[in-house]
């Protein structure tokens, strides 16, 4: 090979190496930049995240942490549902380390209905709320703010997530007369709307009766894909604990087999 071929080559070889290196500097602070965007924009959200917990540590630990990887600067409240002194000893030792995060205790287990209602009438003082499950892992950042510009663009626009269609006693129905709610793992709410409404309570849909009357009275639920975002184990705390409901749950689904 010539020496002015090898001259051209090492020249090429190192065009390359810069073009490479540059590009991975410009996507490095692109993303950086990117972050930075994000946490000015949430600044502004009036926004404020609860999670219900209950005798899942390992769980909760993967909830809050993935959570806090994207929305560090979002004030977070974990709600203990009067978990057991044990468990509660497990959580204390890492979530007082997390940013803008409250650990705040319930003396026992209200169920997870009402403790959400009593996040938002006796925590919460934010515009907005969104309620997210303990046994999630949220793999990606940039839906709150997009979901609170939605709710931004209608004065009648109330809560968004994914949606589930439900019969009269809450039991998930492909009859397209079924009310439509929200699914309660990952949901956005107006929270001076939510306590216009009847309150959430301890049921196997905490929300329908909420979700119903916001209905009747002319507002909206926003669709919005949320586990493009997050990852729900589904029953994954219940699996562990139990409902807690008891006899009504059992008469509820045998009405609900025979269609009453």
């Amino acid at each position: 090979m010539s020496k002015k071929v090898n001259g051209e080559l090492v020249k090429l070889l190192l065009s390359v190496d810069m073009i490479q290196e540059y590009s991975t500097y410009t996507s490095s602070s692109k993303g950086a930049a990117d972050a930075s965007t994000r946490e000015d924009v949430l600044s502004q959200l009036d926004l404020s995240t609860v999670i219900i917990h209950y005798q899942t540590p390992d769980l909760l630990k993967m909830a809050v942490e993935s959570f806090k990887r994207f929305y560090p600067q979002t004030p977070l409240y974990v709600v203990d549902n009067g978990s057991d002194s044990d468990v509660v000893d497990r959580v204390d030792d890492w979530i007082r380390a997390q940013s803008n995060t409250q650990w705040v205790r319930l003396p026992k287990n209200v169920y997870h209905g009402p403790a959400m209602d009593f996040a938002a009438r006796q925590i919460v003082k934010s515009k907005y709320v969104f309620f997210l499950d303990s046994d999630t892992e949220t793999k990606e950042g940039g839906f709150l703010e997009r979901i609170v510009e939605h709710l931004e663009s209608d004065e009648k626009n109330y809560a968004a997530g994914m949606f589930n269609r439900v019969n009269k006693r809450g039991f998930s129905t492909k009859n397209s007369s079924g009310e439509l709610i929200l699914q309660t793992p990952y949901m956005v709410l107006r929270r001076a709307l939510y306590l216009q409404f009847p309150p959430f309570i301890h049921h196997g849909q905490p929300t329908l009766q909420n979700y119903r009357e916001a209905w009747v009275k002319g507002f909206k639920l926003v669709e919005y894909p949320m586990s493009h975002y997050i990852d729900h184990l589904w029953r994954g705390t219940v699996r562990k604990t139990g409902y807690g409901l008891g006899w009504r749950a059992k008469l509820e689904y045998i009405l609900n087999k025979i269609g009453v």
